[in-house]
């Protein structure tokens, strides 16, 4: 297998589902994972084609092997009537091609073994890559659902989702980004936007609380 196509069996067979996230906030994820199982789909062509032509060179090869045997054989039985009827000149031409058979028999089973090595090595990259591509395909489905499942929610308010679906939406989004840069967790979750509400109005009234304090102080010590 020519070493171009073996590299892009190995990015298509090494490639983690999870890759695929790093895509998934551009504007057309699913484009992109479509294009992602079409070459897939390539690379699996391109092999079996690859082992079609093996498995059929192997098969040849075979086919002359046998009947490089054969004649062999059949030549050992022509020298003893040759012989037995003193035509020693035509043994000794049967001789001949029997040394030529048997000089091109070995090269014949090495060329056999190694065909023999690329068709197992090529039925484990179509293997491989068939796993690779359910694996794919499971993906971009269970991402279709998820996005399908979401849209209904926000498609439902006239004016878009409300503000607390819009902040839990860029929420998310920051939070996937951050995750896959740094590897840690983002935003917290934990809170709603009405418990936030709550805490920034609890900032406030310290805060007010602080500056009448100080404005107490600053009239104790005006003479």
């Amino acid at each position: 297998m020519a070493d171009s196509l073996k590299t892009r069996v190995g990015r298509v067979i090494t490639g983690s589902v999870h890759a695929l996230v790093d895509h998934l906030e551009n504007q057309a994820p699913v484009a992109v994972m479509e294009q992602s199982l079409r070459e897939a789909d390539g690379v699996i062509g391109e092999v079996r084609h690859e082992l079609g032509l093996a498995s059929a060179n192997r098969h040849l090869a075979q086919q002359q092997h046998a009947n490089l045997n054969g004649q062999h054989g059949k030549l050992g039985e022509q020298i003893d009537q040759a012989l037995a009827a003193g035509r020693e000149d035509l043994a000794r031409a049967a001789v001949a091609r029997q040394l030529d058979i048997e000089a091109q028999i070995p090269v014949l089973e090495t060329t056999l073994a190694e065909l023999a090595r690329q068709e197992n090595e090529l039925t484990g990259y179509v293997a491989a890559l068939l796993a690779k591509q359910r694996e794919m395909t499971e993906a971009l489905e269970a991402f279709r659902r998820s996005r399908a499942s979401a849209v209904p929610s926000a498609a439902a308010q006239p004016g878009g989702a409300n503000p607390a679906q819009r902040m839990e939406a860029v929420a998310g989004a920051f939070d996937r980004v951050y995750a896959r840069q740094t590897g840690l967790s983002g935003t917290d979750h934990s809170n709603t936007l009405d418990q936030a509400a709550k805490l920034k109005e609890l900032d406030d009234l310290v805060r007010d609380n602080k500056i009448a304090e100080r404005m107490a102080q600053l009239r104790a010590v005006k003479p």
